[in-house]
């Protein structure tokens, strides 16, 4: 750009500057921000009993199986969804920063020279003549004075999408911790039934070789050792469902831990894994509760704050725009003469640009951000009453598996006692064996339902504790942004 040079004191263009900084620290005018009424009960549907509330709660004190913290641990650390996650608020990081820095002046350092020949019959003094002109200085390109706020609530927006992302990335990783506790439940459960599938097919092998000795002596119909091979051929078909059922679930836990794991471990526990697993007692509290708890209702708020904030920019977008160009340095006919004292030079050109027709891209543009703010508005209603649900289900899911398994140990003691008597009748002569392939197939039946409800028990306390917000497992990364 040509600088033109002039006697005006450099102080005065310096304090024309600091004031038009001053006034473009305007307010923002967007609405201002009011959190909508909860579209839910005051309470939740089932009585909470006494216990810390999950976000006080570590998920490292919570699942205290060794094996299951190393596969959390794992899991947040390698995870695909979680490394997706962190990167999606890098991304929103640096989105912001671009942003944030529209509100600032961009000053650059430049230099430039040239030289031209005007012909003699286009030259006022009727000779050919050769000029020259060298500056170099610091220039002001463009730089909107915010006085409507319009800079500043797009600034506000992207500070408000980082702070949402970020609290995206704390849900992925509530969500993956209970999905991995979940997972490790179910390989626990598997492991546990397979085991009683292989105890039972070892039994009823052992019935058959002495059946088939009883049919050999003739002391036994054939019938009745048909009906032992029915036996043993359905343990045996359990048994291959189950140990394919683990394979799958083993699978599927890898893949959530984002790496290979030993699982080999579990593999073959009998004992039951509920007795090593400590899981406390929470404390749902009120609904309301769950707005500063759980990282993916905060982050709807803040999707929601941006929404209004891109309304101020709309709002914005009626009033004029002022921009404002700018250079200060030095400017000479001669290179050498370029930094020579009184070779000073600035130049000021403000522009402003008011809009007066725009065929309504204005007015749909001021349209779209009010829609989008609604929309906003129901993702947040709807998000608030999806978690509500989520705690009121499980605490329901607590309170009557924890009564379902007390009847399927009543259920368990009573089949083991009839498949006890059958068996002693049978030996006496006073019952067919369909009575005894009855009650040992129910039995078989009480004993695979009563593990899958005890891991179903499990799995809803964990879901509560995903549910109520449980735990924060990674800190967040943006609260510190300005």
């Amino acid at each position: 750009m040509t600088m033109a040079v002039s006697t005006l004191p450099n102080r005065a263009m310096m304090a024309a500057l600091a004031a038009t900084l001053a006034l473009a620290g305007c307010a923002s005018m967007a609405p201002p921000y009011a959190p909508p009424p909860l579209p839910v009960a005051t309470q939740y549907p089932e009585a909470d009993p006494a216990g810390a509330p999950a976000p006080d709660v570590a998920w490292q004190a919570y699942f205290a199986d060794p094996r299951l913290q190393a596969l959390i641990a794992q899991a947040l650390a390698s995870n695909r969804d979680i490394r997706i996650a962190a990167l999606r608020v890098e991304e929103a990081r640096a989105a912001y920063g671009i942003q944030r820095a529209e509100q600032f002046p961009t000053i650059a350092l430049g230099a430039s020279g040239s030289r031209a020949r005007v012909p003699a019959d286009l030259s006022p003094t009727g000779r050919a003549m050769t000029s020259a002109q060298y500056q170099a200085g610091l220039n002001v390109s463009a730089w909107e004075l915010d006085f409507w706020g319009r800079v500043r609530s797009l600034k506000d927006s992207a500070l408000q999408t980082l702070l949402a992302s970020d609290e995206a990335r704390r849900a992925v990783g509530v969500a993956l911790v209970a999905q991995v506790a979940n997972g490790y439940l179910g390989l626990r459960e598997l492991d546990e039934r397979v085991a009683l599938a292989r105890a039972t097919v070892d039994s009823r092998a052992e019935s058959l070789r002495i059946f088939t000795r009883r049919f050999e002596v003739g002391s036994i119909s054939k019938l009745d050792l048909t009906q032992v091979e029915t036996l043993l051929s359905q343990a045996l078909s359990l048994s291959a469902q189950l140990e394919q059922a683990r394979a799958v679930q083993a699978h599927a836990l890898a893949q959530l831990v984002g790496g290979p794991v030993d699982l080999t471990s579990v593999a073959g526990e009998v004992h039951r894994f509920d007795d090593a697993s400590v899981l406390q007692p929470l404390h749902a509290g009120l609904p309301s509760a769950l707005l500063t708890q759980r990282p993916d209702l905060i982050a709807a708020e803040h999707q929601l704050r941006a929404a209004q904030a891109n309304i101020g920019a709309a709002r914005a977008a009626f009033f004029p725009t002022i921009s404002l160009t700018a250079a200060y340095g030095t400017a000479s006919a001669e290179l050498n003469g370029l930094f020579d004292s009184g070779s000073g030079a600035w130049n000021l050109a403000p522009r402003l640009v008011l809009p007066i027709f725009d065929a309504g891209r204005l007015r749909a543009n001021m349209d779209l951000a009010e829609v989008r703010r609604d929309v906003a508005v129901a993702n947040y209603e709807k998000s608030v009453q999806g978690a509500f649900r989520e705690v009121a289900d499980a605490l329901s899911n607590r309170r009557w598996l924890a009564l379902q398994v007390d009847i399927g140990k009543t259920t368990l003691a009573a089949q083991s006692e009839r498949a006890r008597l059958a068996k002693l009748r049978y030996d006496n002569g006073a019952a067919p064996y369909l009575e005894v392939l009855d009650a040992q197939r129910d039995l078989l039946t009480v004993e695979q339902q009563l593990v899958q409800t005890r891991r179903a028990l499990l799995s809803s306390q964990v879901s509560l504790y995903a549910a109520l917000g449980g735990g924060a497992p990674v800190a967040s990364a943006a609260a510190s942004t300005h």
